[in-house]
């Protein structure tokens, strides 16, 4: 084995492992720390850090019109997505959490083709979309829970709204101005979106009453561990991969992910995975498999990755 793959190998591990596993990390740390509180303290020292080591490798500030699209995407991105994801898994096992999360391409595929009329509508792509929106069925129906316990009804429109508020995200971002280097853009947008929901978190009054030193050495970890492994390792490992592989290599991370995030929901966090998790789980991803692999014609793949890749 060449010391070329190796690095591959070990930078897939990390992507895979550490971007599942940040779904567990956040659901261990907003059972103490408010959610939007918590969202807010990871983007902004995350978005500090690459910000600044953006700037001591030599990349230019971005202008106006770059800080200013990356502020309005950054309500989309952190404050209603991340926001939405970090308030959720108060309600939410991380593993359905991250299953209904990687619905995205399903909502970015029915935006091109009724939104944005850049996709055909395929007997193929018809019912991969069913599929999939059937998973999420499964996933937050009474009546198909298969003994499991009934998933939080608000929790669960929560996650479907950070799902499509991803999706109109993505698509923006491919008309308005950003910095060319993604490592600038994506340190600009966790800036603003960190300081933007340390903003949402005093206006819903999360300060009030918290007390930082009753807070666990189990949550604090937690945070550190989006902080730096989640936002800062994995995001370096992303950006070496798309550079050493192929984009439709580096995007399996879309469909491993969530798998990791059940697998180590149930055996570290307790949660349950019994037939209704399998089940809304395997539609899902075969739902996303079957279109982000379908042979495009003016169709650009966007994923997770394509905005801020580092916030998982």
């Amino acid at each position: 084995m060449t010391r070329m793959t190796s690095k591959v190998l070990l930078a897939f591990a990390i992507i895979y492992f550490v971007w599942g596993s940040t779904f567990l990390a956040i659901r261990v740390g907003v059972q103490e720390i408010p959610p939007f509180l918590m969202a807010g303290l990871r983007f902004a020292i995350a978005g500090t850090a690459l910000f600044s080591w953006m700037i001591w490798r030599g990349e230019s500030l971005p202008s106006r019109r770059e800080w200013g699209s990356a502020a309005g995407l950054s309500i989309l991105i952190f404050v209603v997505d991340y926001g939405l994801l970090f308030w959720a898994e108060r309600r939410v096992p991380s593993g359905i959490a991250a299953v209904m999360l990687a619905t995205i391409p399903v909502f970015m595929t029915l935006s091109e083709i009724f939104l944005l009329r850049t996709q055909r509508m395929t007997v193929r792509l018809a019912a991969s979309l069913l599929v999939g929106l059937a998973g999420v069925a499964v996933l937050v129906s009474p009546a198909m829970s298969f003994g499991e316990a009934p998933v939080d009804l608000r929790g669960a429109g929560a996650l479907m709204i950070s799902a499509v508020s991803w999706s109109v995200a993505s698509a923006l971002t491919r008309k308005l101005p950003l910095p060319a280097s993604k490592a600038m853009s994506s340190g600009v947008q966790m800036l603003c979106g960190g300081v933007l929901l340390m903003l949402t978190a005093a206006g819903l009054g999360e300060f009030h009453g918290f007390r930082w030193q009753g807070v666990s050495r189990g949550a604090w970890l937690a945070l550190v561990y989006l902080i730096v492994a989640g936002s800062i390792v994995a995001y370096t490992a992303y950006v070496w991969l798309i550079h050493h592989e192929s984009p439709t290599k580096v995007g399996t991370y879309a469909y491993v992910n969530p798998v990791v995030a059940v697998l180590l929901g149930h055996f570290f966090g307790g949660e349950a995975m019994g037939v209704r998790t399998l089940a809304g789980t395997v539609c899902v991803l075969t739902s996303v498999v079957v279109i982000t692999m379908a042979p495009k014609s003016n169709f650009n793949q966007v994923n997770r990755s394509e905005s801020v890749p580092a916030a998982e």
